[in-house]
């Protein structure tokens, strides 16, 4: 595989976020939240409602909880 990190998928930049109404930030990839925001509306739900349920659940830092939720999710729809 012959990828180009440079590439603007893979640049880390922060988004803001409503958590139980409070506002946050979360750093990642622009492929981590465009997925992230894709799955939300597949879902019917709103970023923030999909990002507070994360956040009430994880046992990590958003960031990464957030990550690992795009990748399961991506693994069990192939």
């Amino acid at each position: 595989m012959d990828e180009d990190f440079s590439e603007q998928a893979y640049k880390m930049r922060k988004h803001s976020v409503l958590l139980d109404g409070h506002p946050t930030s979360v750093s990642l990839e622009d492929a981590f939240w465009d997925g992230f925001s894709a799955i939300a509306k597949a879902r019917g739900q709103s970023v923030n409602r999909l990002v507070t349920q994360i956040d009430h659940a994880r046992t990590t830092n958003l960031s990464s909880a957030i990550r690992v939720f795009v990748l399961r999710y991506t693994k069990t729809d192939l």
